[in-house]
């Protein structure tokens, strides 16, 4: 079954800019569709664990409204209209920036006014159209599949693969075309967490933007995973790390003497990690007296959760976490973007 084609567009997501010569900037927006005077608009961007925070909120008069303020650094913020589901994604940056969008679409909307905004309509106007050539393609492999037609079905998964290289190749060009948007950070944090690219092809890649794109959020990332993927390479020694045990002592790995560690990550929320919790027992069983250990590294949030699988599965092992998901530094250091 062909998988859903992930483009790039980042669902909400994406830019910034520094060339603007202001030190501030502004935001006028203007709303089609009718929404009623005094609907609140929020300006949020994400915290450090990936959460959305509010920055600032206005009302909407007569169809539009306005967000004023000072943006050191290009970032991606996003505005939620109250009542609107979905959200329009922008970068702030200082300068005048323009939105446009209906009530009913707000992830079309289109930003004006500074460079970094001129980036991402240039960068969403390429790959929405892949990924209308992708849905398309989804619709005709469903029709495909329900009448048993097996000579489409083939033709069409090639057709399918041949568009996700068309959208890799596209994003690639443009992070090397345009080392001066924020958006190419952008992209290029993604093909790195997807591991899309050689991490090889994906260091010369960083080297060639700006270094005002190396110090945005997006650019800081990325240098990051490219240290990370160097450390975790077949033939290194595993990074060090340590991390609070259940009952809150804290444990590191080279407090844990064996001949064979497995670090293993995983989440009471994530049902294939609990799946395959019985087939580590197993082996953990019928090793460990042959000197293999086991370290759990839970990418859980609650703590009670946590305790819980670990007693329910049987995971009579060293375990720890900070439970902070994917946040979790330790995480972090072995680029564990998803699991099992």
């Amino acid at each position: 079954m062909i998988k859903k084609l992930v483009i790039l567009v980042f669902g909400a997501a994406i830019m910034g800019s520094c060339a603007s010569k202001t030190d501030s900037y502004e935001v006028k927006a203007a709303l089609e569709g009718d929404v009623e005077n005094g609907t609140s608009v929020y300006l949020k961007t994400t915290d450090s664990l990936n959460q959305l925070v509010d920055v600032d909120t206005t009302q909407v008069q007569e169809g539009s409204f306005v967000f004023t303020g000072s943006q050191e650094i290009p970032q991606l913020y996003y505005v939620f209209v109250e009542g609107l589901r979905g959200n329009v994604p922008l970068v702030l940056e200082n300068g005048d920036i323009s939105l446009k969008f209906q009530k009913d679409s707000l992830a079309f909307a289109k930003m004006e006014g500074t460079p970094q905004n001129e980036f991402f309509m240039e960068f969403l106007k390429e790959s929405r159209a892949i990924s209308d050539m992708g849905r398309s393609l989804q619709e005709d492999f469903r029709n495909a599949s329900a009448t048993r037609d097996t000579a489409a079905v083939e033709s069409l998964r090639e057709e399918f693969f041949e568009l996700q290289e068309k959208m890799k190749s596209f994003n690639i060009d443009f992070v090397k075309e345009n080392p001066d948007a924020l958006v190419s950070a952008l992209v290029l944090e993604n093909l790195l967490r997807t591991k899309a690219i050689p991490v090889d092809d994906a260091q010369s890649m960083y080297d060639a933007l700006s270094p005002e794109i190396k110090n945005t959020k997006p650019g800081k990332s990325v240098a990051q995973q490219l240290r990370n993927s160097k450390s975790t390479e077949v033939g290194q020694v595993a990074p060090e790390f340590s991390g609070p045990t259940p009952s809150g002592e804290l444990l590191a790995l080279n407090d844990i003497k064996s001949k064979v560690t497995l670090i293993d990550f995983w989440a009471a929320w994530c049902r294939p990690c609990r799946m395959e919790n019985p087939n580590i027992v197993s082996v953990y069983e019928k090793y460990k007296d042959k000197g293999l250990n086991v370290v759990g590294v839970s990418l859980d949030t609650k703590a009670e959760d946590w305790v819980r699988a670990i007693e329910k599965d049987g995971l009579a092992w060293n375990h720890v976490s900070n439970l902070k998901r994917f946040k979790d530094p330790i995480a972090q250091l072995y680029n564990i973007n998803a699991i099992p």
